[in-house]
């Protein structure tokens, strides 16, 4: 008799579970659990998926992963909810920018379910409302950006629709986790005047690199031309400053070793045959420039006794006898001031 009623349990419990309305969902959208498992009395529910259990039509609790017990023909397993990540395809659709532009953009949708009692009893079917909701957000959103900016700011636009869908996903125990934008598609008239705008751009920027090579160019060699204008002035300065104390030492060398020479001539002069040793330096330098006079030049002025050497040494001599007799003299008289002088002084006088 138990035996039978138990059958007759089952058979009751099997029809009820057929009688319950099965998720409407797409192929690539329908979930882990397809199925709503039977009533066995003892029930192993599988990690990550909440199952939610009804009493006499009401509900009753939320099965936790591990071994659970049901009251037979009582307790009814109306929902299976899947905890994991949820991975949702939101297909091709047609949108407008606000500067007019239609593009057809796709997507996908992670979302993640939080509260299986407000996923099973907030809407019908969650993953079809986020999807619908996806995309009428989507559109919204697209339609307060203009083309240039969809391409710019797609992690805010992608944001901004998360955002969207959660303050609506909150009632049906749905978190959106991230909304990824897979491809937008612009008319081609559309594409072939964003290539040309692509490629003026990119003819602006060699351009203005070109350019600005050029100044560059320029700068530098100015630079260069006005650091080698000074390093040459410093060089030249430097040049003639080094000269101009050569010459300087040049002529202070020249003229020490002439008053050396003087000196040395006037000790030799005053020494015995001082005079014969003048008169044979003074022959030497007579013959030599006689010798040179016709290597310099061609016109030649000679004296009318060219032959007569011992003449011209005379000649010499007694020039150079001339000038030295005044300054004795001048000696003569500076060593006599204290003697009285009954003679009048004698002018010296310089033979011309």
């Amino acid at each position: 008799m138990l035996r039978t009623l138990c059958r007759a349990g089952c058979a009751v419990l099997k029809n009820s579970q057929c009688t319950v309305p099965r998720l409407r969902v797409t192929p690539g959208q329908r979930r882990w659990a397809s199925r709503l498992p039977m009533n066995t009395v003892v029930l192993f529910v599988p990690q990550q998926e909440a199952w939610v259990i009804e009493r006499m039509g009401r509900f009753h609790r939320i099965l936790e992963p591990g071994l659970n017990f049901l009251i037979p023909i009582l307790d009814r397993i109306r929902y299976v909810q899947s905890l994991k990540e949820i991975v949702i395809d939101i297909p091709e659709q047609s949108a407008v920018s606000l500067d007019n532009v239609t593009l057809q953009i796709d997507g996908v949708l992670y979302l993640r379910i939080l509260h299986p009692f407000k996923a099973s009893y907030g809407v019908e079917d969650p993953e079809y409302a986020v999807t619908q909701l996806a995309q009428t957000t989507m559109r919204s959103e697209l339609g307060k950006l203009t083309l240039d900016k969809v391409f710019r700011e797609r992690e805010s636009l992608n944001s901004n629709i998360v955002h969207s869908i959660n303050q609506a996903s909150d009632e049906w125990g749905i978190r959106c986790l991230r909304y990824e934008i897979k491809d937008i598609q612009v008319p081609p008239r559309v594409k072939e005047s964003m290539q040309m705008q692509v490629e003026a751009e990119r003819r602006k920027r060699a351009t203005v690199l070109e350019s600005e090579g050029t100044r560059e160019a320029a700068i530098n060699v100015a630079e260069g031309c006005k650091q080698s204008q000074i390093l040459a002035s410093e060089g030249e300065k430097a040049e003639q400053i080094n000269k101009a104390a050569g010459e300087a030492q040049a002529i202070l060398a020249k003229a020490e070793a002439k008053s050396k020479a003087i000196r040395l001539l006037s000790a030799a002069l005053a020494e015995q045959n001082g005079n014969a040793a003048a008169s044979l330096s003074v022959a030497e330098q007579y013959v030599s420039a006689f010798s040179d006079l016709a290597k310099v030049s061609n016109t030649v002025l000679l004296p009318s006794d060219t032959g007569d050497v011992s003449g011209m040494v005379t000649q010499a001599m007694t020039i150079y006898s001339t000038l030295s007799k005044p300054t004795l003299k001048v000696e003569s008289i500076k060593t006599k001031t204290d003697e009285p002088s009954a003679e009048p002084p004698v002018q010296a006088t310089s033979a011309q």
